[in-house]
């Protein structure tokens, strides 16, 4: 008959190899999450356009009638503003981009003769040019760029899973955009049938806030960087598409994109054009930034998501530490999402107690 010790050395025993089970389980679906990071991310980024186009969609359904009709228009419409950017944008984009790496090294070198530039690199020994220089003579050098993308093949590959990707992600859109009720209906049916109208709805408001976040953040780029580029052009600075393309980018990101592209511009307008340009440049982009932080961002996103300014930051900043850009674009929304949630289903229940 076992003793009291075999006892305890059995449970021990039986606890530690659950224990181990555990984190080997563990290991293997972070392995798995892991392999699939690249196909997770192409549909949660085809998801999220195609709930950010919804309210587009639902617009046109209402005038035509069929949803199928509205979601060839839209695609036709975006098909037709992709041709249109390609045809218009991309070749004065691709020239500037050429001549920007090529003069990257006299740019740079601009950058040190700046004063406050000047002054920091006395302080450091010259250090600051010493980089400068180096950096923009390796990267202005194209025999470089294949080693610095990880060699010929790899540049190859790149360009080849980018363009698949962009393809994965245009016939995922187009897939969800068609599914997105099918979708919402088995969302709903997986809770108990009293609750489905209440979640159908709370899944709705979601689907709204998002769609118009996403157009809404859309929308603030694009006048920023149209502000940027007629600024650009008419002051005479040098990569003005370059650098508006650059901005439309960076002010997609909450919170801080808005200021980076300020910063960006300029900086290269300083490097390239006489004081008293990028002084002019630098006050129409500030004050810009300033309305735009003020009164145009606040009356379009405030329709969009109602979420605290503070926790836009926080969501912005923690989903941008997780997910990179990604991360911070669906951060906001995703908090809208929680606070709905709270509001809807925790508070009233916190009220029957």
């Amino acid at each position: 008959m076992p003793g009291p010790n075999n006892i305890r050395i059995s449970h021990a025993y039986q606890v530690g190899l659950l224990a181990a089970l555990g984190v080997l389980t563990a290991i293997m679906i972070g392995n798995a999450l892991y392999s699939i990071a690249s196909i997770l991310t192409s549909i949660v980024t085809a998801l999220f356009i195609a709930v950010g186009l919804e309210p587009i969609i639902q617009r046109l359904e209402k005038r035509v009638k069929r949803r199928g009709f509205a979601i060839a228009i839209v695609g036709a419409g975006l098909v037709a503003v992709m041709t249109s950017v390609i045809m218009v944008i991309l070749p004065p984009l691709i020239t500037q981009t050429a001549e920007f790496v090529r003069h990257l090294p006299d740019l740079l070198n601009g950058l040190v003769e700046l004063p406050w530039v000047n002054s920091l690199d006395q302080r450091f020994g010259g250090a600051i040019s010493n980089a400068l220089t180096t950096s923009g003579e390796y990267l202005s050098n194209s025999k470089n760029w294949p080693n610095l993308l990880g060699g010929v093949v790899q540049v190859g590959i790149t360009l080849f899973n980018g363009a698949l990707g962009f393809l994965t992600v245009s016939v995922l859109t187009i897939y969800f955009m068609s599914s997105l009720h099918s979708i919402k209906t088995v969302l709903v049916n997986l809770v108990a049938k009293t609750k489905r109208p209440k979640v159908g709805k709370m899944v709705d408001q979601v689907i709204s806030s998002v769609g118009r976040y996403v157009m809404g953040q859309v929308t603030v780029a694009s006048i920023n960087a149209s502000v940027v580029f007629i600024t650009l052009l008419i002051a005479g600075v040098d990569y003005a598409v370059v650098l508006a393309f650059i901005d439309f980018l960076l002010v997609l990101i909450p919170v801080v994109g808005s200021i980076s592209g300020a910063l960006l511009v300029i900086i290269i307008t300083a490097a390239t054009m006489p004081p008293e340009t990028t002084i002019t440049v630098a006050v129409v982009v500030l004050l810009y930034t300033q309305l735009e932080a003020y009164l145009i961002s606040p009356r379009i996103m405030t329709k969009a998501v109602n979420v605290p300014a503070a926790l836009v930051m926080i969501s912005a900043l923690a989903g941008g530490a997780l997910l990179g850009i990604l991360g911070a674009l669906l951060a906001i929304p995703v908090a809208a999402t929680m606070l709905l949630i709270i509001r809807e289903v925790w508070v009233p229940l916190q009220d029957k107690r």
